[in-house]
């Protein structure tokens, strides 16, 4: 239901489909704006809420075994969008998409604020960098942040822009929360072409073997001609 409409994937989306929806590995996906990286996205949506029980039934086989029941983790995904309104068009695309299967998708920016129930009855929040980072300083078991499974973070390549303190913070204080409690909460980072993405997929604690993914210009919808005039 959630492709509905959608007849196939891309090259790229079908490269990373196995460990995008077939396991729990942390993701890097850079590849050009347009190759389709938000439908990657969605298949590890759809992956996590199947494995945390909320649609579908498990899956099972030589190498991974979700058979006994959900997966011992947070049951939120958190989307971090760069600006407020790129998380007002996640917020209705995956809306769209996830409404048939009765998921809730919230967005939770400066713009729109939840109340606490609110925020605990969506199985989606997205979100801003900055909102984000508020939202986790509170720590504890009881807190918004100790209820995500799945954090995605879209244009992580702004980490090296001025914001990036931000979600540098926001990473290394998930690396923090998954160490003192023991629980595994899946990250998956979409980015631009970049050209240290290696330095990029340690920081997010990434397999570089079964996690990272690069797709250069060739992947464009639209072909970019470069041409150097000197």
């Amino acid at each position: 239901m959630a492709f509905a409409g959608t007849n196939s994937l891309n090259p790229m989306q079908s490269t990373v489909f196995d460990a995008a929806h077939n396991s729990r590995e942390n993701l890097l996906i850079c590849a050009p704006t347009g190759a389709g990286k938000t439908n990657v996205a969605m298949l590890t949506v759809v992956s996590h809420l199947r494995d945390v029980g909320l649609i579908g039934a498990a899956y099972y086989d030589d190498e991974h075994h979700y058979d006994g029941g959900p997966v011992s983790t947070g049951k939120k995904i958190v989307y971090i969008a760069p600006m407020k309104a790129l998380a007002q068009e996640v917020v209705e695309k995956f809306s769209a998409k996830l409404k048939p299967l009765g998921i809730i998708v919230k967005e939770l920016t400066g713009d729109m604020q939840l109340s606490r129930a609110e925020a605990e009855a969506a199985h989606i929040l997205v979100t801003t960098p900055e909102k984000w980072d508020v939202v986790t300083r509170k720590g504890g078991d009881g807190s918004l942040g100790s209820t995500c499974g799945l954090l995605i973070i879209d244009e992580v390549h702004l980490l090296a822009d001025e914001r990036g303190a931000v979600i540098e913070s926001v990473v290394a204080r998930l690396h923090r929360w998954v160490e003192s409690s023991q629980r595994q909460v899946r990250l998956v980072g979409l980015s631009a072409t970049l050209p240290n993405y290696e330095d990029v997929a340690t920081f997010l604690r990434v397999d570089k073997g079964r996690g990272l993914f690069y797709f250069g210009p060739e992947h464009r919808p639209v072909p970019l001609q470069q041409t150097f005039i000197g």
